[in-house]
């Protein structure tokens, strides 16, 4: 049985890995746009030809074609032209641990199968903890954001029950979450995944650029509760999606404690700031939280996934404990992560993490991320201070929301070019910018999460934005002039 890692296969190891390693290592040197341009079809026409079926090509062999297929047509976050969504650039000492927790293979459920494995996640939970500001905090690693937003929010359901009282079905169908419409997709989807009502998601006011209104929370908790209804949570973003901004964390805690209403803080995208020596206060109230989702894969720079929930009060996490005799049973002393986690299977995430901190130190993460803060601050101004571009807003983090207005162009044509210019370069390979919809109005977003992407490397971008927004109008003009001139139909 050699095509299993075991100690009679080391040496296979070595150089496969060695193999895999150069033909990255040359991909990373050599690419040069962030997406080869490939046609769907043409990349559905590659994976349906590839024989799943049939006998083993060898291990050298599948290794070339995962370069051919996916490598020569994967998107390359690495790359400064790309700025679409919320990825990132991995930091190399994560990608030596990926490669460990890979061969390795521990599972983090119990402790009798990952030993230190645990502890030192618990560990970085508790370092994590310390950062937000919670004494005594607990948590878990989770795959992302949305399951720790759901395993928040079902902490939150299990506490407003237990303070509730009465049956479980009717209190059920009266419960509340409170958040804005900048809130992350996850939190109506959790409603609906926890069983509450279609019209549990309460939209709060905000102050118009996004960030959520205390005043207008606190209008929305007292007329809840005046029509019979019962706040479950309350939902503050350090970091919307969109925008980039941050909820006034302070001024919304103060009314979440008045009624005792669970606060969550969604902080996947801000959490960055954890360990910014520069910005550390715009997260000011984050330790009054119930609950904090963080998003190491975004903002620490970790390979995906690493993520986590932390709670202030490590007793809330017994809400989901469930027993197995052959798995955890209810005597059993050792401290298996599984009696925190919605999952069980789950990998050794948490030693990326543990690796890049060793190596890097928290401060230079931290500095990285300011860095994609401070980069988005200046393209903010370059699209500011251009005619030829509508700036949307400004951000606290790392996004800038803009328009394209070619000359000559009223306002309908800007909106209707934000999808064409955002195709055109999709489909070209040479530039990724994500599009979204402030105010009932398209535009066009960059999302910057690469700290060695320059001020001249976005210009590049704007200067393809508004190269294929020219052309586009311009092409819009001719078919438009063609129709007037056209003859009518009999």
């Amino acid at each position: 049985m050699h095509e299993l890692l075991t100690r009679s296969t080391t040496d296979s190891y070595t150089a496969l890995i060695a193999e895999t390693s150069d033909r990255l290592a040359h991909r990373f040197a050599e690419v040069s746009q962030p997406f080869s341009g490939a046609a769907r079809n043409d990349l559905q026409d590659l994976t349906d030809r590839v024989d799943l079926d049939g006998g083993g090509i060898g291990t050298s062999a599948a290794v070339a074609e995962i370069d051919e297929l996916f490598l020569e047509n994967a998107v390359w976050f690495h790359h400064p032209s790309y700025t679409a969504h919320l990825n990132c650039p991995v930091a190399l000492p994560a990608v030596a641990a990926e490669a460990v927790l890979a061969a390795v293979n521990t599972s983090v459920d119990t402790y009798d199968q990952s030993t230190v494995g645990t502890l030192m996640e618990q560990r970085l939970i508790s370092w994590t903890a310390t950062r937000i500001g919670f004494a005594h905090g607990d948590g878990v690693f989770t795959s992302g954001g949305t399951q720790s937003n759901l395993h928040a929010l079902f902490l939150a359901r299990e506490a407003a029950l237990a303070a509730h009282g009465g049956p479980r079905s009717e209190a059920l169908a009266r419960m509340t979450v409170h958040a804005t419409s900048s809130s992350h997709f996850s939190v109506a989807k959790s409603a609906l995944l926890l069983g509450l009502a279609d019209d549990a998601v309460v939209i709060v006011g905000d102050d118009g650029e996004g960030r959520m209104d205390p005043r207008s929370l606190e209008q929305s908790l007292r007329e809840s509760r005046r029509s019979g209804r019962l706040p479950m949570a309350v939902v503050a973003t350090a970091g919307t999606t969109d925008r980039g901004v941050i909820d006034p964390i302070d001024a919304i805690a103060d009314r979440c404690e008045v009624g005792g209403v669970w606060l969550h803080v969604d902080a996947a995208y801000g959490c960055g700031l954890l360990v910014s020596q520069r910005r550390r206060h715009l997260l000011a109230g984050v330790e009054r939280a119930r609950s904090v989702t963080v998003d190491f894969h975004k903002s620490f720079f970790q390979p995906v996934s690493s993520s986590a929930l932390i709670v202030r009060e490590p007793r809330d996490l017994a809400a989901g404990a469930w027993y197995a005799d052959y798995l955890n049973p209810l005597d059993n002393a050792e401290p298996n992560q599984v009696d925190k986690s919605l999952q069980t299977t789950r990998r050794f995430d948490a030693l990326k993490l543990w690796v890049s901190l060793r190596a890097l130190g928290a401060d230079r993460l931290g500095e990285l991320f300011d860095a994609t803060i401070d980069l988005a601050a200046d393209v903010a101004n370059e699209v500011d201070a251009d005619d030829l571009l509508e700036l949307v807003g400004r951000s606290q983090l790392s996004t800038v929301l803009f328009r394209v207005r070619p000359e000559g162009t009223d306002a309908a044509t800007q909106d209707a070019l934000v999808a064409g210019v955002r195709r055109v370069l999709f489909e070209s390979g040479r530039a990724l910018v994500a599009k979204t919809v402030i105010d009932d109005r398209p535009c066009l977003k960059l999302t910057l999460l690469n700290p060695t992407t320059s001020l001249d490397d976005v210009r590049e971008v704007l200067a393809m934005v508004k190269d294929a927004a020219a052309t586009l109008a311009d092409l819009e003009s001719e078919t438009d002039a063609a129709l007037v001139g056209a003859e009518p139909l009999a």
